[in-house]
């Protein structure tokens, strides 16, 4: 899979229009880059030597590239997350199970994970997104999706991965 420039990526977003997806077909694979944009209404708790920080994510994602359904490329979705995290002098512990929710009313799930990076404005890090599974076109869909999030000010933060799909 390619990667876009920044520029490309935002030109995408803007223009993409919400698309339609055919169900899949039993043991089909792909792969899509995804672009994620939220709020964060955090709650930080300082809690036996280490910083708790656990709230909602909500926003929108977008299918910038995609090999097709059910990802299809110009897909926009609402996007809603809960995380939970725990930053200690060992490091991060971030795990943000998310569900991202097309135009027909069909959700894919995702858990993020990141072991590396913060939770402040000019940081973030790289992690790793799970697909476990939705509904409708969704259903039983699985995948891989190695991500890199930015933090933003005024609570934004911006997420890009680049996704591998499998349907058994």
């Amino acid at each position: 899979m390619r990667i876009l420039s920044a520029r490309v990526v935002a030109v995408l977003v803007l223009s993409s229009s919400v698309a339609c997806a055919a169900p899949l077909a039993a043991g089909e694979s792909g792969e899509f880059a995804f672009l994620v944009s939220v709020v964060h209404d955090y709650t930080v708790l300082e809690h036996a030597g280490q910083t708790i920080t656990g709230g909602p994510l909500e926003g929108t994602g977008a299918v910038v590239e995609s090999s097709g359904a059910p990802f299809v490329e110009g897909a926009n979705y609402r996007a809603t997350c809960l995380v939970y995290a725990k930053k200690s002098d060992a490091g991060i512990d971030l795990e943000a199970p998310c569900a991202f929710t097309d135009a027909d009313g069909d959700s894919w799930y995702a858990v993020a994970e990141r072991r590396a990076g913060d939770v402040e404005v000019g940081g973030g890090g790289q992690g790793n997104q799970r697909i476990v599974g939705g509904t409708g076109k969704y259903a039983g869909v699985a995948g891989n999706c190695p991500y890199t999030t930015g933090y933003l000010p005024d609570n934004w933060l911006v997420s890009t991965s680049a996704c591998e799909w499998r349907k058994p």
